[in-house]
């Protein structure tokens, strides 16, 4: 025990070497900070969380540490040419791995690019707490912090304006009832900039116009009351059996007031 304290205690010889108290300051220190970036993403339910981060962290400060002072015994040996940088630098080939991990694809949508990458830094931050770069390794969690809070914030709010709301109107398959619908919307002063017809399976006993047929409006919306307005003249024409204003993108919009409107015939 006494011999632990003095180890403690005691200044390196050389600058190959660490005391362990320098050495207990960096790896608490990429406990820390990754634990910070790990805080965020666990906040937001992402896969790779709160002790991902900080084993990432830490196993990075450990290797790091490792690479500088694990083989100072053999500095003054003949031929033998200490190069620190040396494993190190394969944390941050390796780290990809393990971030391709945190990437998910479903259909055309892909996930967990942010976590990815957040993976990766950390994988920095830890390396630069082993080195000693303290003032790197905090600047680069908080600004990392801040990107991950502060602007994915700003790019969701980005996200709304640029994509269009949908809106859905189910119809009978009858003659000039397209029309009809766009004259509405044009009536209230709303842009319409993409319209889809999906034709949906009818039974064996339907007529051919009884099929119900999908009308998706792609819009431009900049009055919720004037949506609503739409919505209600819509919903009077003959032929019209529901309208779906239930999407995700309507719920989300700044545009429509902050109320469940949803009608159907």
């Amino acid at each position: 025990m006494i011999d632990l304290l003095g180890q403690f205690a005691a200044e390196p010889a050389s600058v190959w070497e660490i005391s362990a108290a320098d050495l207990t300051v960096r790896m608490v220190l990429a406990v820390v900070l990754g634990g910070i970036i790990g805080l965020e993403r666990e906040w937001s339910n992402h896969a790779a969380g709160f002790r991902t981060h900080i084993l990432v962290c830490i196993g990075s400060a450990s290797i790091m540490l490792l690479s500088i002072y694990g083989f100072s015994e053999f500095v003054h040996e003949t031929n033998v040419r200490i190069d620190p940088a040396r494993l190190s630098a394969q944390v941050i080939s390796g780290i990809g791995f393990l971030g391709a991990g945190a990437i998910m694809r479903h259909g055309l949508t892909v996930s967990g690019l942010t976590t990815a990458a957040s993976i990766w830094v950390v994988a920095a931050i830890g390396l630069c707490a082993g080195a000693g770069f303290y003032y790197g390794a905090i600047l680069c969690t908080i600004l990392v912090f801040i990107i991950l809070q502060v602007l994915n914030r700003w790019e969701k709010k980005m996200r709304r304006s640029r994509i269009d709301p949908e809106m859905t109107v189910k119809v009978t398959n009858r003659p000039g009832i397209l029309g009809q619908v766009a004259i509405e919307f044009g009536a209230q002063g709303i842009h319409v900039s993409n319209v889809k017809i999906v034709q949906e399976e009818r039974s064996a006993t339907d007529e051919p116009e009884q099929a119900p047929t999908l009308l998706v409006f792609r819009i431009k919306i900049e009055s919720g009351e004037r949506l609503l307005a739409a919505v209600d003249c819509i919903r009077a024409l003959e032929g019209v059996l529901s309208i779906d204003l239930n999407h995700p993108l309507y719920r989300n919009s700044p545009a429509l007031p902050k109320t469940k409107y949803s009608v159907g015939g």
